[in-house]
């Protein structure tokens, strides 16, 4: 799907110029589409719906995925 359109890719901006976890997301067809800025030709792209991915930002927003003091989530 997005082989043939050109999608505008917006990096996290949390991604910092030298850092090697950065993600990228564009939007397409109704669906939020991610993939890893590493592997932008050869990874994957996942795919959300709008209401998939505002739940996603609220549970981010709201401490979610937070890990604790050892690198896991609580």
């Amino acid at each position: 799907m997005e082989d043939n359109v050109d999608l505008c890719w917006r990096k996290s901006s949390y991604s910092g110029n030298g850092g090697g976890n950065c993600v990228e997301v564009a939007g397409h067809d109704s669906m939020i589409l991610v993939r890893d800025t590493k592997d932008r030709g050869r990874g994957p792209v996942h795919r959300f719906t709008a209401a998939e991915w505002r739940a996603f930002v609220a549970g981010v927003r709201n401490g979610e995925f937070d890990l604790d003091d050892s690198g896991q989530l609580p």
